[in-house]
């Protein structure tokens, strides 16, 4: 049983999707539960495109609604009493904390895992808010019986912070599959680019994390330097009209696509993808951009260095926007560096980061669970003998 708030777009959604869709049927029987499927732009295209059934939990969303919240929790503890799942597996924070909860509420033998896309240690939250998020953590991992990281990072940084103990930890990277990537000169003619200008691409929710003011205080920096550049944001967000007003004294070097379902024309009509975030897991934005062959700039964060080699697929710096727009224009500037790296982009990416990596991944993860649980009850059973 696997539980996630939402499916919308976003790299949480699009790695179970991945993983739903491919786990071996005949040794795993999954079902996916999610408070909702978003519709419009922010609707997540590949699970209406596969067919995925959906089990809808009403009440599970994203944010903080006491009323919504039991409601989910109720629906929680009637599902896995129904279902009887042998593991139940929460991706990210809302549905970690209900789904976990709810297991011991419904009073089945379940493994229990959660999944870790990120943390919201650094980024989100200060001072009394930051403290009740930690101490809340701390209480879900006692009730966990092992906790999923993205990278090694994001697992290091969790156990500072006192969240579960060392052994209960399993890093599991990022696995996608990219689209068919198209030429250069198609991609720009469909997103309306010129055909020879620099162009410097974000991917990405437009929400404070994410820093997409950053994006455009870099950009500024890069006009500087290059007048004739391009800047092309793919996505949307709270922080969108914002973004907006932002650029209006240059607003004709930006075009802002909204969300795309073929981003890999954005990829490949890009030079370079920059992300300007402050707190990160594994970005799957870097992971698709380097499997299109094109060499990103990043805000060293989370383990944002475990996805992009800093020198040799990517350039990684601090999050200053004045030290990675220099890495931009380092790029721009010098077109076979840009180049080799992003050869070697997508052969490290690629080579690392297939979905099919992922599953494999985490099926070793399910079955050492149901051997734990056969064990426990061998064990169980001889005693009572």
């Amino acid at each position: 049983m696997e539980i996630i708030a939402r499916m919308n777009v976003g790299g949480p959604a699009t790695l179970v999707c991945g993983l739903s869709a491919r786990l071996n049927p005949e040794e795993f029987a999954h079902r996916l539960y999610t408070g909702h499927v978003d519709g419009g732009e922010g609707d997540h295209l590949e699970l209406r495109s596969s067919g995925m059934p959906v089990h809808r939990i009403p009440g599970l969303g994203r944010t903080i609604r006491p009323t919504d919240d039991v409601r989910a929790l109720s629906g929680l503890v009637s599902a896995m009493r129904s279902y009887r799942p042998h593991i139940v597996h929460t991706q990210t924070a809302k549905a970690g904390a209900l789904g976990r909860v709810a297991v011991r509420l419904a009073g089945i033998p379940a493994a229990r895992v959660h999944g870790f896309h990120g943390h919201l240690l650094h980024g989100y939250f200060s001072g009394p808010k930051r403290a009740l998020y930690v101490g809340t953590e701390r209480f879900l991992a006692s009730m966990s019986d092992r906790l999923v990281t993205v990278g090694a990072r994001v697992r290091d940084e969790l156990l500072q912070a006192g969240i579960g103990r060392p052994e209960q930890y399993v890093v599991i990277p990022p696995g996608v599959r990219l689209g068919a990537v198209p030429g250069r000169g198609a991609a720009r003619l469909a997103l309306g680019l010129p055909p020879e200008a620099p162009v410097v691409a974000y991917v990405g929710r437009l929400t404070q994390v994410k820093r997409p003011d950053r994006f455009v205080a870099a950009a500024r920096e890069i006009l500087r330097a290059k007048p004739d550049c391009h800047f092309v944001v793919c996505g949307g967000g709270e922080l969108l009209e914002q973004l907006e007003r932002d650029i209006e004294p240059v607003r004709a070097s930006f075009h802002l696509t909204g969300w795309r379902k073929d981003v890999e024309t954005v990829y490949a009509a890009a030079d370079v993808v920059l992300l300007t975030s402050d707190n990160e897991g594994t970005p799957l934005t870097l992971i698709e951009a380097q499997m299109a062959g094109t060499p990103v700039v990043a805000s060293r964060v989370g383990s944002v260095a475990e996805v992009v080699q800093d020198g040799r697929t990517g350039l990684l710096g601090a999050a200053d926007s004045a030290e990675l727009a220099t890495h931009v224009l380092h790029l721009l500037s010098d077109p076979p560096l840009a180049s080799r790296l992003g050869e070697a982009a997508r052969r490290w990416s690629t080579a690392s980061f297939d979905v099919d990596r992922l599953v494999a991944d985490t099926e070793t993860l399910y079955r050492s669970l149901g051997e734990s649980r056969r064990d426990r009850r061998v064990t169980t059973e001889g005693i009572n003998g």
